[in-house]
């Protein structure tokens, strides 16, 4: 592959640039020794997770820098989720869980006094976070969740379980979280609270084993009986969080878009250089049409949906008011299908060898295949997008 490093839309700045090569060494010299060993275990790797934190990755979008936050942009956050899940995707994923779906939405919609409790913790990696939205019963139709809440005094009562969980627990004996940012119905409306793991009512109900990728990741149920919270911890006003997740929606489908892109990285690398030392009939394979076609569009698709994923962050930020649902749901749709594509071809390319671990692909097969589900399913973005489409007709 080329080196595409310092081509602007991805490396926009020194700053990018400087990012992108510190978490590629991060990743080199202590990620990657350990990926095949905690997919392995089906383990959350803790303490090398709280390392991100002194690197200052764990409030990458928080603006304000005296609570911790690195005061960077979307570009750095899709930097930061392609060069980890060119890894490790499972230990990936609960970056994004704590720094997209915690964090940026605490430091976008909290206020300044729970910004203050929450941001040093949670940047420095001292603390872990999570947020629950999908229910037993309800994922992509998050309007349907049951979980509520009702206030009584100075408290809201929460009642209801979610599930799918990333970083709902953290440990085999299923220790919880540090804060989970809560979804829940007050009255018929949306509201998100704040729930600590030493609040009353509040606990894990299982650990959710045997996945078949994103094993480096902990995922969880977790209950909510009578769990009595402190006015203080809603965030926003009643009703208002809707929004925040939408918002907060557009946000992570480009994340998780980005972490395709590292898969395709990845599995592009692997297949390329495996070509060339593998021999059959007396040449490398790589002579044969067959696999001249999987190298050649695969690197042709991946640049092509790179420079989508992208330039749509580079759109958000120019006109962060506008809405953007459209393109963060292409970038994910067509990211998701890339990612397991060219995974697939990698393990064709390298035949037995890449039906076990050593090579890797296998394990990003297997991880890829969550892209097309969580964040929204490859048809519910579809349906979103065809009802965006219509909205342009004049």
């Amino acid at each position: 592959m080329s080196d595409l490093k310092n081509i602007s839309l991805f490396n926009p700045s020194p700053e990018h640039k400087a990012l992108r090569e510190m978490i590629a060494d991060f990743v080199k010299k202590e990620l990657e020794p350990q990926a095949l060993e905690f997919d392995k275990k089906e383990q959350f790797n803790l303490e090398l997770f709280r390392k991100l934190g002194d690197l200052g990755l764990l409030g990458l979008l928080a603006q304000e820098e005296e609570l911790g936050g690195s005061n960077m942009d979307l570009t750095a956050m899709l930097i930061a989720h392609e060069e980890l899940s060119s890894s490790d995707p499972g230990f990936c994923l609960a970056y994004l869980a704590h720094s997209v779906l915690c964090v940026y939405n605490i430091y976008r919609n909290a206020n300044e006094d729970q910004k203050k409790l929450l941001l040093p913790g949670l940047c420095s990696g001292k603390k872990i976070g999570a947020m629950a939205m999908s229910e037993p019963d309800c994922g992509t139709d998050a309007l349907a969740m049951k979980t509520q809440a009702v206030k009584k005094g100075d408290k809201y009562i929460l009642n209801g379980r979610k599930m799918w969980i990333t970083n709902g627990c953290i440990d085999d004996n299923k220790q919880a979280c540090d804060y989970v940012l809560v979804y829940a119905k007050t009255g018929d409306k949306i509201s998100s609270f704040i729930v600590e793991k030493s609040f009353k009512g509040f606990s894990v109900g299982q650990k959710i084993g045997d996945k078949l990728g994103m094993r480096a990741s902990n995922t969880a149920e977790l209950v909510f009986d009578n769990c009595e919270t402190p006015s203080s911890h809603l965030v926003g006003k009643e009703g208002d969080s809707l929004i925040h997740m939408m918002r907060n929606l557009e946000v992570e489908r480009l994340a998780l878009a980005s972490m395709s892109l590292g898969i395709a990285k990845r599995c592009l690398e692997v297949m390329n250089r495996y070509s060339l030392e593998r021999k059959s009939f007396k040449k490398s394979i790589r002579s044969f049409g067959q696999i001249q076609k999987y190298l050649a569009k695969s690197y042709a698709e991946y640049q092509a949906i790179r420079s989508y994923v992208y330039n749509t962050a580079r759109q958000i930020q120019a006109e962060p008011s506008k809405n953007h649902r459209l393109d963060c749901d292409g970038v994910k749709l067509l990211a998701g299908e890339l990612g397991k594509m060219i995974a697939d071809r990698a393990i064709q390319v390298l035949g037995g060898y890449g039906y076990v671990g050593e090579y890797a692909v296998e394990r990003l097969w297997r991880d890829a295949k969550l892209l097309e589900i969580g964040g929204g399913t490859n048809e519910a973005l579809e349906k979103n997008m065809t009802k965006e489409l219509e909205s342009l007709i004049h």
